[in-house]
């Protein structure tokens, strides 16, 4: 007789455990699969204007870029700079710098589920444009915005 794996049996403990969940329980567990619970109300901006700070050497050279960050927005709308993370570089360090350290002052209305305030990770988009250059593969045709990133 063939013998099988210790480990052969881990397939159906989700089995297992699904069988003795209530609804609300498999509610929470579909809400961790998928990235957690859905807020029913988004998180809003409350800063006047971005807090991001175009690295002057790469603006005197035009240089433009996206980085997509990974923030902590909690109950309060604070987000939590320890554990921002850049998602996705720009490819320029000093951009993906910029855009970390403008996180810091970043403030949000919180996300609300239920008509009560919810911690939430998203993923902010970060657009730094020079207002000379060129628009970037992808760039709507509209007018750009002038609330862009400024140098300093």
């Amino acid at each position: 007789m063939r013998r099988s794996a210790p480990w052969s049996w881990l397939p159906v403990v989700p089995l297992l455990l699904v069988a003795c969940m209530t609804g609300d329980d498999v509610e929470n567990v579909q809400g961790m699969l998928s990235g957690g619970p859905r807020p029913d109300v988004n998180p809003v901006p409350r800063n006047a204007s971005p807090p991001f700070r175009y690295p002057v050497s790469l603006y005197a050279q035009r240089v433009q870029g996206n980085v997509t960050l990974r923030i902590f927005i909690d109950t309060t709308g604070r987000v939590h700079p320890e554990s921002t993370t850049v998602a996705e570089t720009s490819g320029y360090g000093a951009l993906d710098t910029a855009a970390i350290n403008g996180s810091r002052e970043l403030a949000f209305q919180p996300a609300m589920k239920d008509d009560k305030p919810m911690a939430i990770w998203v993923l902010y988009p970060v657009h730094f444009r020079h207002p000379d250059a060129p628009p970037l593969p992808g760039d709507s045709t509209r007018a750009r915005d002038t609330s862009q990133p400024t140098p300093r």
